[in-house]
């Protein structure tokens, strides 16, 4: 886990820190490092757990007879998805001759570019996209295609569609139902993570509430994470629907979160500056703020903000802080409070927890004991 510094800041004074005490969890892998030094800059806590890795295949026989089958029949039109794999297939086409081929195939066909990353490769590569989309989606490729966006349509035509990852069945099927004939070109492949185990605790975390927000930037990494949840995914996917927020790079991604329930916080376009905008955005909105012994205290999600001070909490001191702003005024028990600790915790940890609470705050005004009672926050 890589972290902010604990340093107390200000986050709310001219927003220079916005993310201050929460903790957002990181699962991409080829641009995790990019992705958390946006939220680190910003005052995050990240937790790095890569849910998928990708895998080239440029040594695939089945990638090799792609290429060799669209060289021998121009492709009528091509579909790129993504920067990385045409870039990946023109390299892969080289290390076996055929270049110079492909290049020349591509650049004669009606050549769609899916989102700007693929644009770019198709301009750097000596190409221009014919059309793309302005959602950066698959769905709006098909509503094009299926349009008559393509002069003629495409009923007859050899469609060559660059894969993203994955088999895309819907999108494939869709073309072929309508007499197209499509070459799929698999460039690179999604993977498991070569170790698992930093996704494994990213599923007690979440289970936990002890991060704010889990970020995905591909639709792949949601179906790892529930995999690696086993037994446990209804219990993330309630966690994802109520206390930690899905933050996605963009429509595509959220698609499959969506369709299990799941709402989801997505700019228009997919831009990782553009997620840590949504999250600069929507984090602090879910962050209650109530006066507690004349103080304006917001809780955030491993930090209090007193008064516009950032003041750090461990877990169990914060999970009875959370607790008592839950029923503010109200007294709570021992019993009540060692529930929400983690679990093997006694009613000793109970009470240290509210000491070092306490310790944190400022004093003992904050968190007023209740003889023979319990605990409950002096709220104004």
């Amino acid at each position: 886990m890589s972290a902010s510094s604990t340093l107390e800041a200000r986050p709310d004074s001219g927003e220079e820190l916005p993310l201050a005490g929460f903790t957002v969890a990181v699962t991409a892998d080829r641009r995790r490092d990019e992705l958390s030094a946006l939220l680190e800059r910003r005052g995050a806590r990240v937790v790095l757990a890569p849910a998928l890795r990708i895998v080239p295949v440029a040594d695939d026989t089945e990638l090799k007879a792609a290429t060799i089958s669209c060289v021998d029949i121009a492709p009528d039109i091509v579909v790129a998805t993504t920067g990385i794999g045409l870039r990946g297939w023109i390299e892969a086409a080289e290390g076996w001759g055929l270049g110079e081929a492909l290049r020349t195939r591509l650049g004669e066909s009606f050549l769609i570019a899916r989102g700007p990353k693929a644009k770019g490769a198709v301009r750097a590569a000596g190409m221009m996209e014919a059309w793309s989309p302005d959602a950066e989606s698959c769905d709006e490729v098909l509503d094009y295609l299926l349009g008559g966006g393509y002069p003629g349509g495409i009923a007859g035509r050899r469609i060559a569609v660059q894969l993203h990852g994955e088999p895309h069945p819907e999108f494939t099927s869709a073309m072929r139902d309508a007499g197209a004939i499509v070459v799929e070109i698999p460039v690179y492949r999604w993977a498991p993570p070569v170790d698992p185990a930093p996704l494994r605790r990213l599923v007690d975390l979440i289970c936990s509430r002890l991060v704010d927000s889990v970020t995905f930037t591909s639709a792949p990494a949601v179906g790892s994470l529930l995999r690696v949840a086993g037994a446990e995914a209804p219990e993330v996917l309630e966690a994802l629907r109520t206390d930690v927020l899905a933050a996605c790079v963009g429509p595509v991604t959220a698609a499959p979160l969506k369709r299990l329930g799941v709402p989801v916080a997505a700019p228009a376009r997919a831009r990782l500056g553009a997620l840590v905008r949504i999250l600069v955005d929507e984090l602090p909105k879910r962050a209650p703020t109530l006066y507690v012994a004349g103080a304006a205290v917001t809780l955030r999600g491993h930090a209090a903000i007193i008064d516009g001070t950032l003041k750090p909490l461990a877990p169990g001191p914060m999970a009875v802080l959370r607790a008592l702003a839950a029923s503010p005024g109200r007294v709570l028990s021992r019993a009540a409070l060692l529930r929400e600790l983690p679990r093997g915790a006694d009613e000793h940890a109970v009470e240290m927890a509210v000491a070092r609470l306490r310790a944190a705050l400022g004093g003992s005004a904050f968190v007023q004991t209740v003889v023979k009672r319990g605990y409950r926050l002096r709220v104004d």
